[in-house]
């Protein structure tokens, strides 16, 4: 039974709540008591008797025996053990253990439950922790097997344990950070994207810098013990403000909540108070699962969490879809893209505003009605701009005169559509021209584009409004007046795994832009290149570099940086400003999401120690072209863009 719908809507894969079992003999009344009469969704099962050992059996060699599985796989649909059992491989499996015949048993006993795992058709099998420090035959293995694997994916148990000394009260054998245990993990496992993670969730927690290196790494599950929960003033389990944190960010990631242990709170004999308890009244307390209160309480977290805005349900479905960025300059825009900009409201009411400014600071009140601006809408597209401009000579009351310069020619004519059907043939002049072709009769004393991209300037603004100020008077306004790029190192595990996925290096030396969810923000970001408008003093945007040094928070812990989230921020006029750099984010606004340069081997920050990125913006006769490289903690080699198709057309 699912946790409930955000909104009506919300089909993410968090909906569903597992409980860990012990090993059962007869399946079906397995799921009956846990799925049927539990309200939970799946079970983490084992599947072999825990007492078996391979050294036992061999016996004679010549005998034939039946492996103590859990029954045969007809007990269950295929449908019912692909949907509602995860396979839990044996815990006492060690494959790094100095004792020879327990390393042996463990390598035999891994393959044979993953074999019969895949035989069944299940979707994910549990891997049991690494037992120490070095886990390097374990990850070995589970290398070899994965390869032979098609649709099943391995789920490698670890704890989230605290890094610091207050972790020394917790099992020995997991002494080490548990994120570098997992990195250690999976850099013998090649990152190959059928391994993920499931994170066991104790009573202490980690710093929270060091909690969200986790959301850039491919968590699938959440383990949450009984023991971490406490009891609320009416004797029911609940959890900390830091735990609710954690599980609603788990939530919003699609990750599956798995309850395990057995009840430590006594439940109350009356079931009052659905709400504040957290508990199903319809459901006799006798005959209630020991663990229905936890899992009742998991629910009521997921069902308090605030439905998804408009702008969430318009950018779900981009999540962590790497796109080709748009390149407005060589290709035309088709309807579609034109119409989903042209939907984001937010984008037009900052420069009405900013157009609002101009207007006041160009015109005084006592020349409102005598002196006509001239404004250029440099890249009009279908028109919003205008929309927006003659709305803002509306509200200050100022007379204006348009040209509304566009060189796509299908644009054109929704443009001419406009001008007629708002009656504003003697105010809007088209021109249907390249603006970097253009002879304009009058210079203007405003010249107005939205010709940014996700990096600011990756849409080739710079070169087009270099070529367009010529026509802009020497004391007159560009709106916008200046805009910066921003970068940050991030983990993101995913968008990696995708562009690896090409086996090439093109793909690498590719900027893409990312609605980014499961990545991991590893330092603040910081500007690369900032160009302001007008600017007299060059004809052409010279090639720019810069070189940043980023420092991971200590308590943030060892970190792999995958690449760098790119920003920008642009100032429109004076005070109102547009952008997607975090710290200053435009709210609501959705027509730009953040630009991805991968890097083509990842790299491991330590915390405290500096991360050297260097960046160029490198300018050709034909196109323009983005370098990136990191020289410490160790070197990468230099990512250049230069040859790919982008941003031809100058």
């Amino acid at each position: 039974m699912p946790l409930g719908e955000r909104g009506g809507w919300d089909k993410s894969e968090s909906r569903y709540c597992g409980v860990e079992t012990e090993f059962e003999d007869d399946v079906p009344r397995l799921l009956s008591s846990n799925i049927s009469s539990g309200g939970f969704d799946f079970v983490v099962a084992p599947l072999m008797d825990p007492t078996y050992r391979p050294s036992l059996l061999e016996v004679d060699i010549d005998s034939f025996h039946v492996l103590p599985f859990a029954g045969s796989d007809l007990v269950l649909t295929p449908a019912q053990w692909s949907s509602h059992v995860v396979g839990k491989i044996s815990s006492w499996i060690d494959l790094d253990s100095e004792d020879e015949i327990l390393q042996r048993d463990s390598e035999t006993t891994l393959k044979q439950e993953i074999a019969w795992a895949a035989h069944l058709s299940l979707q994910a099998c549990l891997l049991p922790s690494p037992k120490g420090a070095s886990c390097a035959n374990y990850a070995r293995c589970v290398n070899q097997i994965v390869q032979g694997l098609s649709n099943m994916q391995l789920w490698l148990r670890i704890p989230l344990l605290k890094s610091d000394d207050d972790s020394l009260d917790v099992d020995s054998d997991h002494w080490m950070d548990s994120w570098e245990l997992w990195n250690s993990f999976r850099l013998i496992c090649e990152h190959h994207s059928q391994l993920c993670l499931v994170l066991d969730i104790l009573s202490t927690l980690p710093s929270a810098n060091s909690i969200g290196r986790w959301f850039g790494e491919p968590v699938r599950a959440a383990i949450i013990h009984t023991d971490s929960f406490l009891k609320n003033a009416r004797g029911y389990p609940c959890l900390s403000k830091r735990h609710q944190k954690l599980i609603t960010g788990f939530f919003n990631h699609s990750v599956q909540m798995v309850i395990s242990g057995k009840p430590v709170h006594g439940i109350p004999g009356a079931t009052t108070g659905a709400a504040a308890n957290h508990i199903d009244n319809n459901v006799n307390s006798m005959q209630r699962h020991p663990l229905r209160s936890y899992l009742d309480y998991v629910g009521y977290l997921y069902q308090r969490m605030e439905p998804l805005s408009e702008q969430d349900r318009i950018e779900l479905g981009y999540r962590d879809f790497l796109q080709a960025p748009l390149q407005p300059l060589m290709d035309n825009l088709e309807a579609q893209t034109y119409e989903t900009f042209e939907k984001d409201s937010v984008k037009y009411i900052q420069y009405q505003r900013a157009i609002c400014k101009a207007l006041l600071d160009r015109v005084p009140d006592g020349e409102a009605s005598t002196l006509t601006t001239v404004l250029m809408v440099v890249g009009a597209g279908r028109g919003p701009l205008v929309r927006a401009s003659l709305q803002a000579a509306e509200e200050t009351g100022r007379k204006l005169k348009v040209y509304a310069v566009e060189k796509n020619p299908n644009a054109v004519v929704t443009l001419h559509s406009l001008v007629k059907l708002e009656g504003w043939e003697n105010v809007v002049t088209i021109v249907s021209c390249d603006m970097r072709l253009w002879n304009a009769p009058e210079k203007a004393d405003i010249l107005v584009s939205e010709l940014l991209g996700s990096f600011g300037d990756n849409e080739l603004s710079p070169e087009c409004l270099d070529g367009a100020q010529r026509f802009l008077k020497q004391d007159g306004i560009s709106i916008p007046s200046s805009y910066t790029s921003f970068i940050q190192p991030i983990t993101a595990s995913k968008l990696y795994n995708d562009v690896k996925s090409h086996k090439d290096i093109v793909h690498f030396e590719t900027a893409y832009v990312v609605k980014m969810h499961s990545i991991a923000k590893l330092a603040p970001s910081k500007p690369v290149f900032t160009f302001n408008h007008p600017d007299y003093s060059t004809k052409k945007s010279n090639q720019r570099y810069k070189k940043l040094q980023f420092v991971i928070p200590r308590d943030t812990g060892s970190a792999i940086v995958h690449g760098f989230a790119g920003y920008f921020d642009a100032t429109l006029y004076k005070d109102v400003h547009l952008g997607i750099e975090p710290s200053m984010a435009t709210p609501n606004m959705f027509s730009w999401f953040a630009i991805f340069f991968p890097l083509r081997k990842p790299i491991c920050a330590q915390p405290g120690s500096p991360l050297e990125v260097h960046f160029w913006r490198c300018c050709g006769s034909t196109k323009v072209w983005y370098e990136w490289c990191v020289t410490s903690p160790c070197p990468s080699p230099i990512h250049n863009s230069n040859g790919r198709s982008y941003w031809v057309g100058l």
